[in-house]
């Protein structure tokens, strides 16, 4: 059993990534700024409101945990653009204030800075419209202040370029850099696998202080 604290647990990420740790049987608290959108029936299951851009927030909700899960900014639309790197630098602050070692950090990421095979990155594709792009550069800010962390254990855990709520089915392709895609050049995994990639990961660890992405 983990203990894992999950910032962001109300998202449409969040919110799968809960359902998916308790599923295994693990302990959960979410944490969220309006209790009031979780339902908790689970004995395991602790909803706390909290502040992912207050370190001191952070803190608190990451005492006593083994994983902190950051779902802030994975998915919920372009409110979340001036949170995305804020909050990486308010988690790590948050976790280093911690005795030493302290509980790892899996972050959810974006498919934005990840390779494609003409040698450029997802973000560089011809038409995309600019809220999506400041979302995907957000996250790839962040993604570039993870990797001068050297004294948190952290994981940067890239979607597809295509996520949305699916089936579970519990299969998924990993790769560091790459954009994954299938035989007809489709880049998509559902949400509910986006979760499972990221609890299999939580349970055996595999990619410290890495970036990884997954999709079918």
């Amino acid at each position: 059993m983990v203990n894992i604290t999950v910032f962001g647990a109300a998202g449409t990420i969040g919110s799968r990534i809960v359902t998916e740790a308790l599923g295994r049987g693990h302990t959960v608290t979410a944490v969220v700024r309006d209790p009031a959108k979780i339902a908790d029936p689970d004995p395991r299951l602790t909803v706390t409101t909290g502040d992912v851009l207050d370190p001191a927030s952070v803190t608190s909700a990451a005492a006593g945990q083994d994983v902190v899960v950051s779902a802030v900014g994975g998915g919920d639309g372009p409110g979340h653009l001036a949170t995305i790197a804020p909050a990486a630098r308010s988690l790590v602050d948050g976790l280093r204030a911690l005795p030493q070692p302290a509980p790892r950090l899996v972050a959810v990421g974006g498919a934005g800075s990840l390779g494609t095979p003409d040698g450029r990155q997802v973000w560089d594709s011809p038409g995309l419209p600019e809220p999506l792009l400041q979302i995907m550069h957000a996250h790839g800010d962040a993604l570039d202040y993870f990797r001068t962390v050297t004294d948190v254990d952290w994981t940067n855990l890239s979607p597809a370029a295509q996520i949305a709520p699916g089936e579970r089915t519990g299969r998924y392709r990993t790769s560091l850099d790459e954009l994954l895609t299938d035989a007809a050049g489709n880049s998509y995994i559902s949400v509910e696998d986006y979760a499972v990639a990221v609890l299999d990961e939580i349970e055996t660890p595999a990619h410290s202080r890495q970036r990884f992405a997954v999709a079918y």
